[in-house]
């Protein structure tokens, strides 16, 4: 139940530690301004899974999404297992390449979406993305999970629940963004 519900052990004990990280303040979230919001962009580690499946997802959605990792290869193709879990939810993954953090240009009013607090500190602590609007993207799914764990090379069943669940989320963003609706 542990694997296809949080995909580890791990995944479970750090969804549980989100849960007060964000109610004490602990989480590096820098709140936006829900109408200064252009472009919502996704964050993960390697940004071949969950960022790169928000991405399709928002942009599938009528969104200007973009996405990237924090410690990736530019020009990476999306995971194989991701592609094939994103085409079962009706979405194509194939044409995704990964984005670096230091190939990425932030814009005015970018909100990055992270899928992990530890993500949101790295992301505060980067001069170039401190005052930067972070959330994690988790907030948006019902039931909220602060933590949406790394998929990557975990079995078929987890790797299908986290990216339903990055969907769900990304779903909530539409009414909460209108501003990154294309136009």
């Amino acid at each position: 139940m542990i694997r296809a519900r949080f995909g580890t052990l791990r995944g479970l004990v750090r969804l549980m530690l989100s849960y007060p990280q964000l109610a004490f303040g602990l989480s590096a979230r820098r709140q936006p301004d829900p109408a200064q919001v252009r472009r919502l962009v996704f964050v993960c580690q390697g940004n071949i899974c969950r960022s790169a499946f928000a991405d399709v997802a928002a942009r599938r959605l009528g969104m200007r999404a973009a996405s990237f990792g924090l410690s990736t290869t530019t020009g990476r193709a999306a995971h194989g297992p991701a592609i094939v879990a994103a085409h079962g939810l009706g979405h194509d993954l194939s044409d995704h390449r990964a984005l670096d953090l230091a190939d990425y240009t932030p814009q005015q009013g970018d909100l990055l979406l992270a899928m992990e607090v530890r993500q949101l500190h790295r992301l505060a602590a980067d001069p170039r993305l401190g005052d930067t609007p972070r959330l994690l993207l988790g907030q948006w799914t019902r039931p909220m999970m602060p933590h949406l764990h790394d998929p990557y090379e975990l079995d078929d069943a987890y790797m299908a629940t986290c990216l339903r669940r990055v969907e769900q989320a990304v779903g909530g963003l539409v009414s909460a963004f209108p501003g990154a609706r294309l136009s």
